[in-house]
């Protein structure tokens, strides 16, 4: 079970994308708000790729379990292309990469995919245009491609708090509880039919000494 599934799901897509995207694009990347700043700036970089977290859509009970939960999660890979010859041919990718084969790249290298980790195959969702706009008398058109994924999660016992040695909180000085001990030992009751409600033999296993 993943500590922390978020950034461990970001880092892996950012890997899977550079190694198969390769030359495709200048860059693969975590989304820091480069398209928010200064644009004609980061369109000098393009085709480029970004990735982000997009949020938890739904949580619901884990099996029959009181204490495991599974998340569904969904991540956004936002691509973008420029090209001086105008919209399609950002989109097309005359004299270069467009949008269009990397909206089709990206799916392709991540539907149905774990990337290796503790977590339901990515679905596909909406491909949704971010910006279809002229910079510097360049096309410019960028585009989100969604997809799901969904992951277990544990939850503490009542009034209890994580362990110290949990990686998620270790080293930040926190409140903790103690570890749970070792199981060392399992009693096993015996009881003949008809049961009188008290056992007629007993054992205890010993798991470790």
């Amino acid at each position: 079970m993943l500590a922390d599934p978020i950034t461990a799901i970001e880092e892996a897509l950012i890997t899977r994308l550079q190694s198969g995207l390769g030359r495709m694009v200048t860059e693969v990347a975590s989304y820091a708000g480069e398209l928010d700043d200064d644009l004609p700036t980061v369109v000098r970089r393009f085709p480029a790729v970004w990735v982000t977290f997009g949020g938890i859509s739904k949580t619901e009970p884990y099996g029959a379990s009181k204490d495991k939960f599974k998340a569904t999660g969904q991540f956004v890979v936002m691509v973008g292309s420029r090209n001086l010859r105008g919209g399609s041919a950002a989109r097309q990718g005359r004299d270069g990469i467009g949008t269009n084969q990397l909206v089709m790249a990206v799916r392709k290298l991540l539907n149905q995919q774990d990337l290796g980790l503790e977590i339901a195959h990515f679905k596909p969702g909406k491909v949704r245009t971010l910006y279809n706009t002229r910079i510097e008398g360049a096309a410019l058109q960028v585009f989100a491609c969604e997809f799901d994924t969904a992951w277990i999660e544990s939850a503490l016992e009542n009034n209890a708090f994580p362990v110290q040695t949990d990686p998620l909180f270790s080293g930040f000085a926190g409140t903790v509880s103690p570890a749970n001990p070792d199981l060392l030992q399992i009693g096993i009751n015996y009881h003949q039919t008809p049961d009188d409600g008290v056992a007629d033999a007993s054992d205890l296993l010993t798991l470790r000494s």
